[in-house]
């Protein structure tokens, strides 16, 4: 007799019981053994000593990214920075070219910064972080991170519960409630705890992990080859895609911004290093002009309202516009036009909205750019600037959505 034949209401009692007495585990790990991938450069569960530096690298990258992307990044960060130390060692600039492009850049910073908290550790005790709760200490690592890296780096008991886990459990035990809720997170650890077992944590994580991203996939799930369908709650309602209940987001906002590529006489555009907090921290980005943030129809600000922004409109980058209005190279009543068919803009979907960037091409003399220097210059803003041509871009660190203007 399977769980969904046992109950079918919605207590959790009932749930986190069966799931301590099930055979859950041994499934997934004997379907991982004939299975599941065991090619990927960060994994630890064939080598005779693991080594918990790739395994945080891995995890870190591979928060809200698919592995097909990672893989890459991961193989040139490693073969960079081997060890912890070289990480540490290693300039900012160093870390954010080999990042650039992955996206949510402020896992970089921690990573740099976890990487120096670490060489502290190992130059004190000789060793990593040996539990979570010390893992957990260091900047950017959270609870299921930390049990990540335990379970398959060091080897010892470890939990995991990221998205892929909470997806495969969601549906096996049938919570039909609010995964973004704080009581649904604690459950879902619950559970979590309960079947992951005492020893091989560490392959068990590979395993569930695995099973998640290639099969309880979130559209299309293959339960014709899941291990664990026979007493799944989802696959018995004939309802898998209904699990992980999340409630309605609210639509993100939209920004508009010109994306200014100032050029010279020796055909090199101007590019501003953005501050080390916020959107693209520490990367080098074309100045932007701020046109006009709204919801669904709805302008929320413009840039007639220099109060309604200010926070995401850098000084420099008001500096140089304020400039370019003077010089009657740039006109913001017009800029709307930018966004408007046939010309289409590049649109970049963050985390909480999505960016429209219009690319703006501007001719400067050599004196306009001397004089824009020395505007900047007198405006004592101490912004990291830099003039490159197509030729030495490559070797700035420059996020995804600028990347996507050089190719417009």
């Amino acid at each position: 007799m399977n769980q969904a034949e046992i109950f079918s209401d919605s207590d959790f009692a009932q749930r986190l019981s069966y799931a301590k007495h099930s055979d859950f585990a041994r499934r997934i790990l004997a379907w991982f053994d004939l299975h599941g991938r065991h090619d990927l450069p960060w994994q630890q569960h064939r080598l005779a000593t693991p080594d918990p530096y790739p395994v945080w690298i891995s995890e870190v990258m591979l928060q809200q990214t698919q592995v097909t992307t990672v893989i890459p990044y991961f193989q040139r960060f490693i073969h960079s920075f081997p060890t912890v130390f070289a990480l540490a060692k290693a300039d900012w600039e160093q870390v954010a070219i080999h990042w650039a492009g992955l996206g949510y850049y402020a896992r970089a910073r921690n990573l740099h910064k976890g990487a120096k908290q670490l060489v502290k550790i190992l130059e004190k005790t000789g060793d990593f972080p040996q539990t979570v709760d010390d893992w957990q200490a260091i900047s950017g690592v959270g609870q299921s991170t930390a049990g990540a890296i335990v379970a398959m780096g060091i080897r010892d008991f470890g939990v995991i519960c990221d998205g892929n886990v909470k997806r495969v459990l969601t549906r096996w035990a049938g919570i039909d409630v609010d995964i973004n809720k704080s009581a649904t997170t604690q459950q879902l650890w619950q559970l979590a705890t309960a079947l992951t077992p005492r020893n091989h944590s560490g392959h068990y994580a590979q395993a569930i992990m695995d099973m998640g991203a290639t099969l309880c996939t979130k559209t299309k799930p293959n339960c014709t080859f899941c291990p664990v369908q026979h007493d799944c709650i989802a696959k018995q309602q004939g309802k898998q895609t209904a699990y992980p209940v999340k409630s309605k987001k609210m639509p993100n906002p939209s920004k508009y911004s010109l994306a200014l590529q100032l050029i010279d006489n020796q055909q090199k555009t101007l590019w501003l290093q953005r501050p080390n907090t916020g959107i693209w921290g520490g990367l080098y980005c074309l100045p932007l002009a701020f046109i006009k943030k709204q919801k669904a129809q709805k302008i929320l600000s413009n840039w007639q309202n220099l109060d309604d922004f200010q926070t995401e409109y850098l000084l420099i980058e008001q500096v140089i516009v304020e400039f370019l209005q003077q010089q009657n190279l740039l006109n913001l009543t017009q800029a709307i036009d930018f966004f408007s068919n046939p010309i289409k803009p590049i649109k970049h979907s963050l985390t909480h909205f999505h960016w429209y960037l219009s690319p703006v091409h501007i001719a400067l003399s050599d004196e306009q750019k001397h004089n824009l220097l020395q505007r900047i210059q007198d405006a004592d803003l101490n912004v990291p600037l830099t003039w490159q041509n197509p030729y030495t871009i490559k070797d700035l660190a420059i996020p995804t959505a600028m990347q996507k203007i050089l190719r417009n």
